[in-house]
């Protein structure tokens, strides 16, 4: 896929915003794709750009870096999850627990984010498993029966990979969270709550963070370069835009799925 020039445009301010000295080790090249949504028809077309570009271009250890939000919104929740599962066993990937992955997990003992995970995509997603219909429905249902739909619906194994999710990656001098940072806490003693869910102070700091955050949640209309931090969440489940930003030395180049 051709690169939009508005892209092509933010990558060469990038490049002289973020310091040549900002490197990935030598022999990896990352493959950082933003927030999915449910939308397994952008993530195939992406994954599939990315074995192409392994094709074209090998390196000796390609990684996908998957920043959260996997479901919840789209249509294809349940396709998502079941194919990062699936590829996790042929390629090496790290995918990071965004917020909606959180509330689906803490709605299972918690009636506050139950019914706020269903507000915020958590019907989409059980459509995704079959329950078609369920919005009406759940509004009649128990707490209780809820959960018990919930947990017969969505297999066992998608549950356990979700709760084995890390909240934070690091390559070289790039640090990897859904959402971002909380400004002057050191990296190795962030919360996980503001990996996950904080927007400010983190958007509008223009402190230097020790590394490079590169994180999605806040959705943009195009990918966000500044010098302490890469936002790359071009709001799939809306736009039909899934963005992934490729890393390799003190290079930064992009692919695009749409």
């Amino acid at each position: 896929m051709r690169m939009p020039s508005f892209i092509s445009k933010r990558l060469q301010s990038a490049k002289s915003d973020i310091s040549r000295s900002a490197y990935i080790p030598a022999g990896q090249r990352l493959y950082v794709v933003g927030d999915i949504h449910g939308r397994a028809d952008l993530l195939a077309a992406m994954q599939a750009q990315i074995d192409n570009d392994v094709i074209a271009r090998p390196c000796a250890e390609p990684i996908e870096v998957y920043l959260g939000d996997l479901i919840d919104r789209g249509p294809d929740s349940a396709s998502v999850l079941g194919e990062l599962i699936k590829r996790q066993t042929t390629h090496r990937i790290i995918v990071l627990s965004g917020n909606h992955e959180r509330m689906l997990l803490e709605a299972l003992d918690d009636d506050r984010m139950l019914a706020l995970w269903l507000k915020h995509g958590g019907c989409e997603t059980l459509s995704s498993y079959g329950l078609h219909g369920t919005e009406v429905r759940l509004a009649d249902m128990a707490a209780g029966d809820v959960r018990t739909l919930i947990t017969t619906t969505i297999p066992c194994n998608h549950f356990s990979f979700l709760e084995a999710l890390p909240y934070s990656y690091v390559s070289g001098d790039y640090f990897f969270a859904h959402a971002g940072i909380r400004p002057k806490v050191p990296l190795h003693a962030q919360n996980p709550n503001d990996l996950i869910w904080i927007r400010e102070p983190f958007l509008s700091s223009s402190s230097n963070h020790g590394l490079i955050v590169v994180h999605g949640h806040t959705p943009v209309v195009e990918p966000e370069f500044l010098p302490n931090r890469i936002n790359i969440d071009t709001g799939a489940y809306l736009t039909g835009r899934l963005t992934c930003l490729v890393l390799e030395a003190n290079k930064l180049s992009m692919l695009g799925a749409a």
